[in-house]
């Protein structure tokens, strides 16, 4: 059996190329992995949008529908950070259904990555971040309200706080929320995780990777979730500019092989999804990204699941 991959096809939002956030990104990483070998075409799988209901058992249905039909405010488009078009709503709802496929995949395979994903300051009633729909949040819930699973742990490790995310699930002992990134950055107000680590400005690869090491493992094993939620951000990249971190490439493929290594080992589904990553450099932020499926592919393997 292989890793499986959920890609989106032609995922390329229609926003100047030079805007702030990297939309190529997606379909550049699913055409490296084909290239590289890490992946093959019969391994990916493709998302179809989900209803507006099952949008809505997160997010307010005024938001979901005056963000579907174009109908927002400026100031809360602004919030969000991307200019708005029908082709962006579409894509934006197919990519929640992306991490929610992956997360019916990860209970069936034991591991399941998407190329996409992990919008994770999106709240019940606006976007934010660069994030319109928390699709991790989604997904918990949808899985939850099928009777698929009961407890989830989201393992947060974008260099960016999961406020939308924290604010979600305050006080819902079934999802529990694990956000490890830089003290100094956005969003300015944190909201509450039920574990917050905040690091600070320039850690780099061994303290990063110690740091994680003191919590996972007991996280799992405190908890023990029908399934985990890992949002793989490479912001807290040396070469990113939005992080403020020092996390070199092999430090990330450290964190990815240490994550999922850490959890399937214990017998703990896992689904992931990429989070951020911003530079001008396309084809190193796209290998970054790839570092998460590599990691993957191996421990897949590695543990013949």
């Amino acid at each position: 059996m292989d890793l499986p991959i959920i890609y989106h096809p032609n995922y390329v939002a229609p926003i100047p190329t030079n805007h702030r956030f990297p939309m190529a990104k997606f379909q550049q990483l699913y055409e490296l992995l084909l290239a590289d070998g890490v992946a093959e075409t019969e391994q990916f799988y493709t998302p179809e949008r989900p209803s507006e209901k099952l949008i809505e058992l997160i997010h307010t249905p005024e938001y979901v529908q005056a963000y579907c039909q174009g109908n927002l405010e400026n100031k809360e488009q602004r919030r969000i950070g991307l200019p708005w078009s029908l082709a962006l709503a579409n894509r934006t709802c197919v990519a929640v259904g992306g991490t929610i496929l992956a997360a019916e995949l990860a209970l069936q395979k034991g591991m399941a990555c998407n190329t996409a994903g992990g919008t994770h300051h999106a709240f019940p009633s606006y976007g934010s971040g660069f994030c319109i729909f928390n699709d991790l949040a989604i997904a918990s819930r949808v899985l939850q309200t099928q009777g698929i699973v009961e407890t989830i742990l989201i393992v947060d490790l974008d260099v960016h706080q999961g406020d939308g995310t924290a604010f979600i699930f305050q006080g819902d002992d079934s999802v529990f929320t694990f956000s490890m990134h830089c003290e100094v950055n956005f969003p300015r107000t944190k909201q509450q995780s039920d574990i917050d680590v905040p690091l600070s400005v320039g850690m780099e690869d061994d303290e990063y990777l110690q740091t994680l090491a003191s919590y996972l493992p007991d996280l799992l094993s405190q908890i023990k979730p029908d399934l985990v939620l890992y949002d793989a951000g490479v912001d807290p990249h040396i070469g990113d500019k939005l992080g403020k971190l020092a996390l070199t490439d092999t430090g990330i493929y450290r964190r990815e092989m240490q994550v999922l290594s850490t959890c399937v080992a214990g017998g703990y589904p896992i689904a992931c999804v990429i989070g951020g990553g911003y530079t001008d450099d396309m084809k190193s932020l796209v290998y970054r990204h790839s570092l998460l499926h590599r990691a993957a592919n191996q421990v897949y393997q590695q543990y013949r699941l």
